[in-house]
């Protein structure tokens, strides 16, 4: 910089720093409370209609690192909000610092520095730690959200509704390990599917990366990626849920209703695993078929275990396409069979996309052409955001990432898969900087439904898959603006993941964290975020789309805590920590 307008500059710090200093915490200063890598795209949003300069400071207002001008009004029509945008990209000093707007105040802290979303995807993957059931969480590994081993589950009984010859009603089962689905105490097979299939696409996409991310576990010294020891908790429990005898999979294993908000081990209530469904064994199939080609290069440390699940993914098909169409609907079963099931139902109505999902990955993993032409993996040319009840594009991701290995009857398909996959990220990324709060989540308020924190992590995955296929990083910044969303970057100013910034939930649906004595949740847990639905009837602050949010234990529509929400979360934090290096500055 010459010298005359560094002198102006210094001039300019000199005689607004003691007015900078008396500037207050303020919650309108919206951005990633955790922080921004050093290269990356940096943004604030300032709510309200503040126009002028804005500061970067040391967080005791002391020395501004940064000053620009705040940009145009913009409004935010999920939430009635007026804002400015605040971008600082061109700041690449490592530090902590606060963004400072004059008469508006100070912003929550914040780093800059490389590496910055590790902890987040540690905190992330921990989460499913909190999560075990079957065994105690020790000091050691669990710190004060230690507890003692709750749902042994070694002595479960087959309901009515998946009674048969070989295994009549009250036949007694053992089914341990696993985790806890979310804010309740029930293991339920269709969303460990998208979980797991999510937590083993990390490891396949990122491996090295994944090889040296701890999370504190037990299992971290051993010859295992922590993503994988946690995984493989679950894994063996979606074993045990497969019938021996004909190869269907019991839909979930639960209580007759939902505990109270006690802790796990304070629960005696009879356990049960219920009806065998198509789409449990169907996702059954696809993670176990994945889970023996991810774990094939561990057979030594896991010796037979992958041939194990190719075993038990073929007898789920088997199973499959005998029963096509077995649907689980919970209430009707509950006209039939007692005692009456209440817990979360996770019923589907449409099961070809699991098919589709199966297809796909066993596919993969023997090269055996027949699973390819099964069913047609191509119905048309959508590619859908995977949820629980949706998972036919996990299928695509599966066959790009695995391209060079395919068969030639695949081969001629995979120019025009990764031609879609670009289409649909296209669509989520345009024009998302001119939005209020220029992140690809929220561009429309239907982004917002139950679970939409999930919604922002998977649009993040799609992002980064068209980064995969193309190598452009404009696809890595917009995933990158997700992330900023979900760690506070939004209308209502939270980081939805307990235990991360300065303003996270603190008091999820969740019964550990309500019933533990603790005045911390358990950490690392994503919140649903807003849902203008509110079915769980709680006092909400506002019923706009983006601020339908409850901070509350009662709100299970906005603030309960998921498996499957978590997952795209860990995969998101983690593939932008291996990438961080392929985000390029912003460009004015």
């Amino acid at each position: 910089m010459p010298l005359l307008p560094r002198l102006l500059l210094l001039l300019n710090m000199m005689l607004l720093t003691p007015p900078l200093v008396a500037q207050h915490l303020t919650d309108s200063i919206r951005l990633n409370q955790v922080g921004f890598y050093p290269a990356a795209p940096k943004v604030a949003v300032v709510v309200g209609a503040a126009a002028g300069p804005f500061y970067v400071t040391t967080p005791d207002r002391a020395t501004i690192v940064f000053t620009g001008q705040l940009g145009e009004l913009r409004t935010a029509e999920s939430a009635e909000q007026q804002t400015r945008v605040a971008d600082f990209s061109a700041l690449t000093r490592s530090g902590t610092f606060v963004v400072l707007v004059p008469k508006v105040g100070y912003s929550y802290s914040f780093r800059i520095q490389p590496k910055v979303h590790e902890g987040v995807a540690q905190a992330a993957l921990k989460g499913y730690y909190y999560q075990r059931t079957a065994t105690p969480l020790p000091t050691a590994y669990a710190g004060q959200w230690n507890r003692p081993a709750g749902h042994p589950d070694t002595r479960v009984l087959v309901h009515t509704s998946a009674a048969s010859a070989a295994r009549p009603a009250g036949t007694v089962l053992s089914s341990p390990r696993g985790w806890y689905d979310a804010g309740d105490y029930n293991k339920y097979i269709v969303n460990s599917g998208i979980t797991m299939g999510t937590l083993l696409s990390l490891y396949e996409e990122f491996p090295a990366y994944c090889t040296q991310l701890k999370a504190n576990i037990p299992e971290s010294r051993n010859a295992l990626p922590d993503v994988l020891d946690e995984a493989l908790w679950n894994l063996r429990w979606m074993l045990t849920m497969q019938d021996p005898n004909d190869g269907g999979v019991y839909h979930k294993l639960t209580n007759a209703s939902f505990d109270g908000m006690v802790m796990p081990d304070q629960v005696t209530t009879p356990r049960y695993v219920v009806q065998k469904s198509t789409a449990a064994t169907l996702d059954f199939a696809a993670v176990l078929a994945q889970a023996s080609r991810v774990l094939r290069r561990f057979d030594r440390q896991l010796p037979g275990l992958a041939d194990s699940c190719l075993r038990a993914s073929r007898q789920a098909w088997d199973w499959a396409q005998v029963h096509p169409a077995v649907l689980y609907q919970q209430d009707e079963m509950n006209k039939q069979f007692q005692p009456p099931i209440v817990t979360g139902a996770y019923g589907d109505d449409s099961v070809k996309d699991e098919f589709i999902w199966a297809a796909a990955e066993l596919y993969i993993t023997t090269k055996e052409d027949r699973y390819y032409s099964a069913v047609p993996l191509f119905p048309d040319e959508h590619v859908l955001l995977p949820t629980w009840n949706q998972v036919r594009t996990l299928a695509y991701y599966s066959l790009v990432r695995n391209k060079a290995t395919l068969t030639p009857v695949a081969r001629p398909a995979m120019p025009k898969l990764e031609a879609r996959l670009r289409t649909a990220a296209d669509a989520l990324q345009q024009n998302y900087t001119a939005q209020a709060y220029q992140t690809v989540m929220g561009k429309t308020a239907t982004d917002y439904s139950w679970g939409g924190s999930a919604t922002a992590a998977n649009q993040g995955i799609l992002l980064i898959q068209a980064y995969r296929v193309t190598n452009n990083p404009q696809y890595l910044q917009a995933a990158l603006s997700n992330l900023d969303y979900l760690l506070g970057r939004n209308a209502t100013g939270y980081s939805f993941l307990t235990g991360s910034g300065t303003k996270s939930p603190q008091h999820p649906h969740h019964r550990p964290s309500e019933a533990d004595g603790i005045a911390a949740p358990v950490p690392g847990l994503l919140v649903g975020g807003p849902n203008p639905g509110r079915q769980d009837g709680c006092a909400y602050p506002s019923a706009l789309p983006a601020l339908a949010y409850s901070d509350t234990v009662c709100s299970y529509a906005s603030n309960e805590i998921a498996i499957n929400w978590n997952a795209p979360l860990v995969y998101l934090a983690a593939a932008l920590e291996a990438l961080q290096t392929k985000l390029k500055p912003q460009t004015k």
